[in-house]
């Protein structure tokens, strides 16, 4: 089990507080706990780099505490916290200890353990919305960064004839393994792996991550792609756009949908 670092951030402004997660996201911290006026970022302890944090705070002008939390406390944690997330009459995610919401066409039940993507960020959400609109009817997706498995669960219930999903973290693939368990899904393969991989192709890929993965892997994700496929793509911030924009020119890229939601963006991009 992994103990954790919790960095607590006060007073800060909606775009402060989108732009600390994405920088946060990028040191290594694996979920986020948004509040009225503040944040806290969680970190394995084995990674914290107190330096680095001090070093990134001071560029923001904001100040933060930590605190240590043993593993066997995240668990009690995360069940006070976390509440059902419900997208229109489209998708709901709850909690095994939650009541069955029938009132949607789908219904995900992950276990809120300390992995990121547990539907209540922006970014996941609109990750959702964008799936409404795409037939995954009998076809291959790549869910890269699958955190708790949300999107290939997803997947998997709008029809996909199999998902592979990957994930860097041990505490991801293990969590994500319990919750495809749990939604009885048996055509989602998840793996530990930190980069695509190479000679598969897929028809829909979901990359829900940060900016720095995305660039790093966009030339390969998009070779990737069956003809016609789609690359959908979150965790970008608005003043990623252009880097994006850069990169849908020099792969004739075609954008079929975008959203934005608290400086985040979304977008489903097509071969």
């Amino acid at each position: 089990m992994t103990d954790y670092i919790e960095a607590s951030f006060e007073n800060l402004e909606e775009e402060k507080k989108e732009i600390l997660i994405a920088l946060l996201a990028e040191e290594g911290f694996e979920a986020f706990e948004e509040e009225a006026s503040g944040l806290k970022a969680f970190i394995a302890f084995k990674g914290f780099d107190k330096k680095r944090l001090i070093e990134l705070a001071t560029s923001q002008n904001i100040s933060f505490t930590i605190s240590f939390i043993r593993s066997e406390n995240w668990n009690r944690k995360w069940e006070y916290n976390f509440h059902p997330v419900v997208i229109d009459e489209f998708c709901a995610i709850r909690a095994s200890f939650h009541q069955p919401i029938k009132s949607v066409q789908h219904e995900i039940i992950i276990t809120p353990k300390m992995s990121f993507g547990t539907g209540h960020h922006a970014t996941t959400e609109m990750m959702v919305r964008v799936m409404r609109g795409i037939d995954f009817d009998n076809k291959s997706v790549f869910d890269f960064g699958t955190g708790t498995g949300i999107l290939a669960i997803l997947a998997e219930k709008l029809g996909a004839a199999e998902v592979t999903a990957i994930d860097y973290d041990n505490w991801s693939i293990e969590n994500a393994k319990e919750n495809t368990k749990a939604n009885e899904c048996n055509k989602i393969n998840i793996i530990q792996a930190t980069a695509p991989i190479i000679g598969k192709k897929y028809d829909i890929i979901l990359c829900n991550i940060i900016k720095k993965i995305i660039l790093e892997n966009f030339s390969t994700m998009v070779n990737q792609l069956n003809s016609g496929g789609y690359l959908i793509l979150s965790g970008l911030l608005k003043e990623d756009r252009k880097e994006i924009n850069e990169q849908i020119f020099r792969h004739h890229l075609k954008i079929i949908h975008e959203l934005e939601k608290e400086n985040w963006i979304c977008l489903s991009l097509s071969s």
